[in-house]
C-alpha cells in the first residue's frame, strides 16, 4: 500500500460516519461524497466546469455504455477519458455488470461471462472480468469495478449465494488480468485502482461472508457494496449497511454503488459510507422533479403556475438565485430543453451541499443530532407557498 498513490485518511467520526479524504492521482476527494454519474462521458446536461464550480471532486462514467459508444479504442486514442470529456479530477468507472444483468431475455450467464445483445443495435457481445479489465483499462479512470454478478434485491438466498460466489471468482480473475495488463502493456502507465464489491442481497450471512473472503484476497484501496437499491425495501437494504459497517476495515472508503436519494445519502453516511453515486439527480431533473431541503418538488403542478418562489428558498445554486417556480414550470410545459438543465444542475448542487453539511455535522461530532433533523424536516415539513 505504501506505493499506491491511492490512500485513505479519516480525519474526524461522529457515530459511525467518518469524514476523511481519498487521494487520487487526479486530486484528492472530501469524504462522505456523492459522485455525479456521467454514463457517456457526460453529466446529463453539465459542463464539467459547471460541476467544478458547484464542487463536485469525483464523478462516474459507465464502461457497458462507453464500450457501446463511442468504443474504448477511441477513448484510449483520445487520451483517455479524462482528456475525451475535459475532466481533469478523479474518476471511477462501474464495470457494467449491473447493465449486463438488467437486459432480462436479452443475455446469457456462464461461469466465464455474460454474453449479451446491445439495447443499441442488437449485435452480439460478450462481457468477462478479462475483457472488462482490458475495457476500463483503455478508458482510463482513476478507479475501476471489477466485473460481477447482480441479481434483483428480493433474490431468494441461493440464487444470492450463487452470485456471490461467482462474483468473488470473477474478482480473482479481473486482479490476475489487471497485473497482466499492467505488466505487458506498452503504451504510457494509467495508474488504477480496482475495488473489490460485496454481493449477497438482502441477506447478512451472505454479506459477511463475501466481506470475509474479499478481505483475504488481498490489500484494496477501497472496497464497495453493490447489489442494493435495486429492489429491495429500504429497511433491509439500511439493514445491510449496518452489517457491512462492522464487516469491512475501517482505513478503506466504503462506496455504496448507484444510491443517491437525499434521505439514503444520510442514512448510509450514518452507517460509515464514504462514496455514493446514482443517476437519480439528472434523471429526476429531466422529468420536473427537485429535491429540496423540505421534500421533492414537481414543478410542473399547476399551483406553481404563478409562483415567484425559487425551488428551493435555502438553496444557492444559480437555478435557485436566478429563476422562478413560475418560469421553470413554463420550460418544462413548454417543452424548453433550459428547464431540463436548470433542474438537473439544481438536483446534483443539492446532493453536493448535502454532503458538505454532513461533512461539517461528522467534524463537529452531531451527526446523528444533524440528521435526525434534517431527515424529520425533509420528511414532514410542507413547502412553502407562494
Amino acid at each position: 500500500m505504501s506505493s499506491s498513490p491511492f490512500s485513505f485518511t479519516v480525519n474526524a467520526r461522529s457515530g459511525r460516519a467518518r469524514a476523511g479524504v481519498f487521494r487520487t492521482p487526479h486530486g484528492d476527494v472530501d469524504t462522505p461524497a456523492f459522485m455525479a454519474v456521467g454514463t457517456g462521458a457526460t453529466v446529463k446536461s453539465l459542463d464539467p466546469l459547471e460541476l467544478r464550480a458547484m464542487g463536485a471532486q469525483m464523478i462516474l462514467a459507465n464502461a457497458y455504455h462507453l464500450h457501446l459508444r463511442p468504443g474504448e479504442d477511441v477513448i484510449r486514442e483520445m487520451g483517455g477519458i479524462h482528456r475525451f470529456m475535459a475532466w481533469d479530477g478523479p474518476m471511477l468507472t462501474d464495470s457494467g455488470g449491473f447493465q449486463v444483468f438488467s437486459l432480462e431475455g436479452l443475455r446469457t450467464v456462464t461461469e466465464d461471462g455474460v454474453t449479451f445483445q446491445s439495447h443499441i443495435d442488437g449485435s452480439t457481445r460478450a462481457f468477462t472480468p478479462e475483457s472488462v479489465m482490458a475495457l476500463e483499462r483503455a478508458i482510463g479512470a482513476d478507479v475501476i469495478m471489477q466485473f460481477d454478478h447482480v441479481i434483483p434485491g428480493q433474490s431468494e438466498h441461493a440464487d444470492a449465494l450463487d452470485a456471490s460466489e461467482r462474483s468473488l471468482r470473477w474478482l480473482e480473475r479481473c486482479a490476475r488480468e489487471k497485473r497482466r495488463l499492467e505488466e505487458t502493456d506498452q503504451l504510457p502507465a494509467v495508474a488504477q485502482s480496482l475495488f473489490p464489491i460485496v454481493q449477497g442481497g438482502a441477506h447478512a450471512d451472505l454479506r459477511r461472508a463475501a466481506a470475509r473472503a474479499i478481505r483475504s484476497m488481498g490489500e484494496w484501496d477501497g472496497i464497495a457494496i453493490g447489489g442494493l437499491s435495486v429492489g429491495e425495501p429500504k429497511p433491509a437494504m439500511y439493514e445491510m449497511l449496518d452489517v457491512m459497517s462492522d464487516a469491512l476495515p475501517l482505513d478503506r472508503p466504503r462506496y455504496l454503488m448507484g444510491v443517491g436519494f437525499p434521505e439514503d445519502l444520510v442514512e448510509g453516511a450514518r452507517r460509515g459510507v464514504d462514496l455514493f453515486d446514482c443517476v437519480a439527480p439528472t434523471r429526476m431533473g429531466r422529468t420536473g422533479t427537485a429535491f429540496t431541503s423540505e421534500g421533492r418538488l414537481n414543478v410542473r403542478n399547476a399551483r406553481f403556475r404563478a409562483s415567484a418562489l425559487p425551488l428551493d428558498p435555502h438553496c444557492d445554486c444559480t437555478t435557485c438565485t436566478r429563476f422562478s417556480r413560475a418560469y421553470i414550470r413554463h420550460l418544462f410545459v413548454s417543452d424548453e430543453s433550459l428547464g431540463m438543465r436548470l433542474l438537473s444542475l439544481h438536483n446534483v448542487h443539492f446532493l453536493l451541499s448535502l454532503m458538505r453539511d454532513m461533512r461539517s455535522a461528522i467534524a463537529s461530532g452531531a451527526l446523528d443530532a444533524w440528521s435526525e433533523r434534517w431527515l424529520d424536516r425533509y420528511h414532514t415539513r410542507p413547502l412553502p407557498t407562494p
